[in-house]
C-alpha cells in the first residue's frame, strides 16, 4: 500500500488550493509547517468537513452526505465507507494522540501521521507502519497550534517541520460535527479490536450518523456530536470470520447507556481519557460474516438524540 501520509498530502493540497470555496484558511508557521484552520477562525462549512474527514482516513475511504429524519424532523447524515477498515480507521482515523505542549496547548490528534509513530497496540494488530517525508496530523482543538505543536509532531514522526501539515477544528464547529459524524465505523471496528478479533478480519465497514448540530459551547458539542453516534450512529460490517462477541461493539452493551454524554463527561470530572472506553460505540451493528450468519446487534434512540440535539 502507498504511503498514507503522502496520499494525505493530496488532498491538503485540495484544501489549500480550493481554501476560499471551502471557507477554510491555511497558513505557514515560521518554522516551515503548515496550519490549515477547518473550523477554529474558519468558517469551514459540511463540504470542508467532508474534506477533512477524507484527509484522517487518507483517502481510503468514500464520504457523502444524506437526507433522512430524526424524530420525524429532517436531519443530515454523513455516510462512510471503506474496503480497507483496518488502516484506513484504525491505523489513521482514529483519535489516537494527545498533543500537549509546556505552553499550554492541548490538543487532540488523528490521521496518518500516527502511523509514522506506531506507538499504540492497533499498529502491531493491523502490521502497518508507514514511512514518508510528510505528515499529516489533524488536530482537534479550541486553539491554532504553533511552532512548538509542529516540532513536537516533526520529532516524534521523524520528519522535518516543513513537512509537517495540521489541519484544526473545534468539536462544536461544522467541520468538527461532521468528521465526527463519520467516525461510527470507526468505533465499532476499534470495538471489535478492543473485545479481541483481528482488525483484519474486517473485510469492509460502512458507517452512517447524525450531523450535530454545531455549537461554539464546546462542552455541550462534546455531548452531541458523541450522543450522534452512541445513539444514533449505524454500521455495517463484512467480516471473514465469525465471533460470539459482537454484541460487545455497540453502545447498549455499555453500562452508562441510556445517559446523554455530557452526564457521562461530567461523571469523569471532565477529563476525556477517564471516560469507560466502553461508551465510545455505534448505537447499532449488523455484521455480515462471508459463508456465515449476519447479525444486528444495538439500537437507535431518536428520543434521547432529539434532547440532546435540542428539538423543540
Amino acid at each position: 500500500m502507498e504511503s498514507i501520509n503522502r496520499t494525505a498530502i493530496e488532498l491538503v493540497d485540495e484544501a489549500l488550493d480550493f481554501a476560499g470555496e471551502l471557507d477554510v484558511v491555511g497558513y505557514e508557521l515560521d518554522n516551515g509547517a503548515t496550519v490549515v484552520d477547518f473550523g477554529i477562525d474558519a468558517a469551514g462549512g459540511v463540504e470542508a468537513g467532508l474534506l477533512l474527514a477524507e484527509i484522517q482516513t487518507a483517502g481510503l475511504a468514500n464520504l457523502q452526505t444524506r437526507m433522512g429524519t430524526l424524530a420525524g424532523a429532517p436531519r443530515q447524515y454523513v455516510e462512510l465507507s471503506t474496503d480497507h477498515p483496518a488502516v484506513a480507521l484504525l491505523c489513521s482515523q482514529k483519535a489516537g494522540w494527545e498533543v500537549t505542549t509546556e505552553s499550554g496547548f492541548e490538543g487532540l490528534g488523528s490521521g496518518p501521521a500516527r502511523a509514522l509513530v506506531g506507538r499504540e497496540a492497533e499498529f502491531e494488530r493491523v502490521g502497518y507502519y508507514d514511512s514518508s517525508e510528510f505528515a499529516t496530523l489533524a488536530i482537534e482543538s479550541t486553539t491554532l497550534p504553533d511552532e512548538e505543536v509542529a516540532e513536537q509532531v516533526a520529532e516524534l514522526a521523524e520528519v522535518d517541520t516543513d513537512g509537517v501539515f495540521l489541519p484544526t477544528f473545534a468539536t462544536g464547529s461544522t467541520a468538527g460535527s461532521v468528521t465526527t459524524a463519520a467516525r461510527a465505523a470507526e468505533l465499532a471496528v476499534f470495538r471489535l479490536l478492543e473485545v479481541g478479533y483481528e482488525p483484519t478480519d474486517v473485510l469492509h465497514a460502512s458507517g452512517s450518523a447524525p450531523l450535530a448540530p454545531p455549537t461554539r459551547d464546546e462542552t455541550e458539542a462534546m455531548g452531541r456530536t458523541n450522543d450522534a453516534l452512541a445513539y444514533g450512529g449505524e454500521v455495517h460490517l463484512q467480516v471473514a470470520r465469525d465471533d460470539d462477541r459482537f454484541s460487545e461493539i455497540v453502545s447498549t452493551a455499555s453500562e452508562e447507556y441510556g445517559t446523554p454524554f455530557v452526564e457521562v463527561f461530567e461523571d469523569a470530572d471532565w477529563d476525556f481519557y477517564d471516560v469507560p472506553e466502553s461508551v465510545f460505540a455505534p448505537a447499532q451493528v449488523t455484521v455480515d460474516v462471508v459463508d456465515g450468519p449476519v447479525y444486528t446487534v444495538g439500537d437507535t434512540d431518536e428520543e434521547l438524540l432529539a434532547e440532546s440535539f435540542g428539538y423543540r
